[in-house]
Order: C-alpha cells, then sequence, then structure tokens
C-alpha cells in the first residue's frame, strides 16, 4: 500500500480535490473531516518538532531528552504565562506553541492555511507538499472513539493499563500500547484560532508520522497534494488575493511584519 499523492497546480484544484464528491447523507453538506498539513519541501517526512531536535540527517537523536524540556520549560514560563494552565497536556501545547520542541505534529482544518505553509518558506526548486490526513481512520484502527479529544479528555484515556490519569509523563514512561490521535488545544491565543489548529499525537518517536502509519497498515489515511516548484508562485499569490497571509495567520505586529516582509520581497 501507498500514500495516495495528486499534482497540484491551482488553488482551485486544490480545493476541488479535498472537496467531498457527494453531500454527506447526514448533514447535506460537502465538509471533509480530514486536517492537513503544509510542507516547504515534497522530498520531507512527518517529523515533529521533537523528531527534528539535533538535526533531521538523521532525525530522532535527542527523543530520550523530552521529559527534561517539558519540565524546563514548565519550570521557567509560568511567570509569563497569562493564565496557569490546567494540567501537564496544555503545558504541553503551550511549549508546541511557542516553539518548544515537542512530539506534537501540528495540523490545521484549512487546506489554505497549511498551503500557506507549505508555500511560504519554499526551498527554490523544490515541490511542496500539502498532507491530508483521515484522522477520523486512525481513531478507528486503534479502538479510539471517533472524536478528536480535547485536553481533559485525554486524562481520560484508558491507554495506562491502570487507574492512573493519562499524563504527558506516563506516555514519556512508555506505554504498553501503540496508537496515535488528534488533540484539539483549548483557544490559548488568536494564531490558534486564526489557523483553525490541531495536533496529532504518537507513542513512537523513532520514526517519521508517515513510517508510524505504514507500520500498521494506515497508509491510505494520508494523501499528499502536490504542488511543482513551478506553480509555487502562482499559488502563492492565489492564497495572498485570498486573504491567506501571515497577517491574518498571526494576528499580531509580528505577523504584521512577516506578511509586509515577504510581500515586498
Amino acid at each position: 500500500m501507498s500514500i495516495p499523492e495528486k499534482t497540484i497546480s491551482s488553488l482551485g484544484q486544490l480545493i476541488d480535490a479535498v472537496t467531498p464528491q457527494e453531500p454527506s447523507p447526514a448533514s447535506g453538506r460537502r465538509r471533509d473531516t480530514g486536517v492537513y498539513h503544509g510542507s516547504s519541501s515534497v522530498r520531507h517526512p512527518l517529523l515533529t518538532t521533537l523528531d527534528r531536535l539535533g538535526g533531521s540527517n538523521p532525525p530522532h537523536t535527542k527523543a530520550h531528552l523530552e521529559e527534561h524540556i517539558l519540565r524546563n520549560f514548565g519550570r521557567y514560563s509560568r511567570p509569563n504565562l497569562m493564565t496557569q494552565p490546567t494540567n501537564d497536556w496544555e503545558v504541553l501545547v503551550i511549549a508546541q506553541h511557542h516553539g518548544v520542541p515537542t512530539r506534537l505534529l501540528d495540523w490545521s482544518y484549512s487546506p489554505l492555511v497549511a498551503a500557506h505553509f507549505a508555500t511560504c518558506h519554499a526551498h527554490p526548486g523544490d515541490d511542496v507538499v500539502v498532507w491530508r490526513l483521515d484522522w477520523q481512520r486512525i481513531h478507528r484502527m486503534f479502538s479510539l472513539p471517533d472524536i478528536a479529544f480535547r485536553i481533559e479528555d485525554l486524562l481520560e484515556l484508558d491507554v495506562t493499563d491502570g487507574a492512573e490519569p493519562f499524563t504527558p509523563w506516563r506516555l514519556f514512561g512508555g506505554l504498553n500500547r501503540s496508537f496515535a490521535c488528534m488533540i484539539e488545544p483549548p483557544s490559548l491565543d488568536g494564531r490558534i484560532v486564526a489557523q483553525a489548529a490541531t495536533f496529532t499525537i504518537c507513542t513512537d518517536t523513532s520514526k517519521s508520522f508517515e513510517s508510524f502509519l505504514a507500520d500498521h497498515d494506515l497508509d491510505d489515511a494520508l494523501a499528499r497534494y502536490v504542488i511543482p516548484h513551478e506553480h509555487v508562485p502562482h499559488v502563492r499569490d492565489q492564497l495572498d488575493l485570498a486573504g491567506v497571509d501571515e497577517r491574518r495567520l498571526f494576528p499580531d505586529l509580528s505577523g504584521v511584519a512577516a506578511s509586509v516582509r515577504r510581500y515586498y520581497a
């Protein structure tokens, strides 16, 4: 089994490709249930920031530091937090949101947001890719509820072979059960809301996410929409025309500055 792939040369083609062909019998609407991740090179595997810590050739060299990283972030971030996290899963999300290496892999409910991240830092001469994930298929494979988890739901997830709540520390220490799932972060700030952000979390930090899925016969839960390098500027201009840019996705001064800097480059 291999990952389905389709070549895209315009924003319209991307939208058409991810729009269901038939309306849902339940709602009568054509609403896609997948989530999306943009990558600036088709050669890049699906690696988390923890996977890339210490370099990506090879990756996964510093996964053993995960517990120390989160512990120190929790220790030193407290004076700078507007509100205190409700549990350690929320600390993990906040850490990921501010660029700390974690095992969370970022996705968006919007293919246009993913296309923005794929095209705004594209490597010259490289094709870029928008990944689509059928997260509900993954949940069904691992006998998990067919709904995205909230932070508080994770504490009650029955994966620890005991009465203890499922915490990041239990995950870091290793579980007898292998699985991946999707979590929806709380609306901690405007960026998470604007980017329609969500995350996947996986029990395995020794391989890329697509390799983990392949090991569990879940290749078909992924799809790749490849934008050839010669079409990247065209798609990027269409995204700007549609208002999908740094100013909207990062609603602060940094986002405004990044949008102006890229637009006039």
